[in-house]
Order: structure tokens, then C-alpha cells, then sequence
């Protein structure tokens, strides 16, 4: 099965984001010859770049050929998933966007990259389906829970075994800056009225009983939800232990994607906010990416435990 030994690897990451799959490989010690990024997203590629100015952007993915690369060890990418998710119009392969994971079936058929992977939300079973008939694998769940604190359950088709990773039982109190003092808060004197359930406060500021994610501030000895990629900063919220509802800094959602700190600092907040949403969580990329470390292609993975 092995090709070889072989120190380093060359990647193609597409719709790669700000590049929280090349964070993801560092951190597990695999080595990269060449990282090809497709992406058109100008502020994505600018925190890539800052970061890891060796990467080879190629833009639009439909634009992407496999003749046109060397061989590609590891094809991985997370496909738009405004199509499937729940909390969308769940257009399902009607919509432009998620046309795209063909893109990635393309591209998996002209590489023949020896490893590869695929993320995507969780979606309707007949959605999920579509996917899994054209890879050929079955997916596996993984919340985000389990190495972060931060409940997100995204499906991971791969074409190596993936186990669940170990819980490291991460609350919102262990990634709150509590010496943070610019924060925006919200104004008590404005809510209406409001309801406590086990995770969160939700509060109501129109006096018409909405139930907005946009006016709910979970509590530090809980998880916080999915952080989302459209209005994300008025939906990142915590309930300090003075009672007060704050927004989570652009650092803290970093935390809650296990991000560095930082990492995407060189652009606006807006942007942070907005770019965090919709990447990877780093730590169960990293996790998935520990189970090539026998084979010989990944032969500078280090024993570090992610």
C-alpha cells in the first residue's frame, strides 16, 4: 500500500479558507512540499498568506486541473455547504454553491491523490446520501465538543479509518479572556424579558417573544453553540459570572475553533468573525490527520497527542 518514503507531501486544499487545514497538518508534524490552496475569498487569502506565505493560491476551483499539478499526497477540502445545512434553504444540489462538491469529485478523479478528505455539515439523509454514493465511503459524525468548547457536529468522509477523538471536556470558562475589558455588552435595561435553560440565556429585546440565536449569552460552565458564519459577532455571546452578557472577542472564537491566537488578526473583525464561522475546527482536522501518521508517505509525523 505504501508509495514510498517520502519527507515531504504535496496538498491541494480546496475552498481552503484561511487555511485551518494547513494549521491542522503543522500541528500533527506533516510536512508539506507544496500547499495548493483554492480559494477566492481576497480576506481568507490574505490571513493564509500572513501566515503561510508559501502557499500556492490557485483560485477559483473550477478553475483548478489536476494535469496542471505534480502528484497530490492528500486532496482534502470542505466543500460550501449553504445548500444542505439545516439552517439554510436546504436547496440541496439546486443550489450554485454546493454544485461545487462535483468540483471535488473532479478534482479527487484527475489527482488520484492517495489520501483524502471531506468535510460538510450535517444535512438530510437523502443529501448526505448523494455524497456518500459519489465518494464511495460512509461519513463519521464528530462534534467539535470533544476537543473544543464549541457544539459543532460536522460529517467527515475520508478514505482511512477516523475514531472519535478523546474528550477534552472544554468549557467557555477555559477560553475567556476574563481580564478582557473592551467588550461589547449587552444593555439590561433593554431586554424585555427572558428565559434560562441549561446552556444559555435567552433574552428578548423586541417584546415579541423571538428566540433569536442573536439574543442568547451562554454560560461559561457550558458549551457554546455552532459559531455561525453570517452575523456571527452579534451571535457569540457568554454570561459572565457578574451577570453581565458580553460578546466573545475575535480571539475567544479563535479558541472556540482552536485557532491560534491571532492567527487571522490582519483583517477586520467583520471579517474575523465572519471567516472563523466558516472554517474548520483545527483540532479535529488535526485529530483525523493523526491516523496517516503509519504510513511512510507521512513519515516526519511527530508523537506529539492532538
Amino acid at each position: 500500500m505504501s508509495v514510498g518514503k517520502k519527507e515531504k507531501i504535496n496538498v491541494l486544499s480546496l475552498f481552503d479558507g484561511m487555511s485551518c487545514g494547513q494549521i491542522a497538518l503543522n500541528k500533527v508534524g506533516i510536512v508539506c512540499e507544496n500547499y495548493f490552496a483554492s480559494e477566492i475569498d481576497k480576506y481568507a487569502i490574505q490571513v493564509t498568506q500572513k501566515n503561510y506565505p508559501n502557499t500556492k493560491q490557485l483560485g477559483s476551483v473550477t478553475e483548478v486541473k489536476g494535469s496542471d499539478l505534480p502528484q497530490i499526497d492528500l486532496l482534502i477540502g470542505g466543500s460550501p455547504c449553504q445548500g444542505f445545512s439545516f439552517a439554510g434553504k436546504q436547496l440541496n444540489f439546486e443550489d450554485e454553491r454546493s454544485k461545487l462538491f462535483f468540483e471535488f469529485v473532479r478534482l479527487l478523479k484527475e489527482c488520484k491523490p492517495k489520501y483524502w478528505l471531506l468535510e460538510n455539515v450535517v444535512m438530510k439523509k437523502e443529501f448526505e446520501q448523494v455524497i456518500t454514493e459519489h465518494l464511495g465511503v460512509e461519513p463519521v459524525k464528530i462534534n467539535s465538543a470533544l476537543v473544543s468548547a464549541q457544539n459543532r457536529e460536522r460529517l467527515y468522509w475520508a478514505n482511512f479509518p477516523i475514531e472519535q477523538p478523546t474528550d477534552k471536556k472544554l468549557l467557555l470558562k477555559d477560553i475567556v479572556d476574563f481580564n478582557e475589558t473592551n467588550r461589547n455588552i449587552v444593555d439590561k435595561s433593554r431586554i424585555k424579558q427572558f428565559w434560562e435553560t441549561k446552556n444559555y440565556i435567552q433574552y428578548d429585546l423586541s417584546g415579541k417573544g423571538h428566540k433569536s440565536q442573536d439574543q442568547r449569552g451562554y454560560y461559561l460552565n457550558s458549551k457554546h453553540g455552532t459559531l455561525p458564519s453570517h452575523g456571527a459577532s452579534s451571535k457569540v455571546k457568554v454570561v459572565l459570572n457578574n451577570g453581565e452578557i458580553v460578546q466573545l472577542t475575535p480571539v475567544e472564537c479563535e479558541r472556540l475553533q482552536t485557532v491560534p491566537d491571532g492567527y487571522t488578526d490582519c483583517v477586520s473583525d467583520t471579517q474575523r468573525y465572519a471567516m472563523l464561522g466558516n472554517g474548520w475546527t483545527v483540532d479535529v482536522i488535526a485529530h483525523i490527520f493523526s491516523f496517516l501518521k503509519g504510513d511512510e508517505i507521512f513519515n516526519n509525523f511527530s508523537n506529539e497527542n492532538v
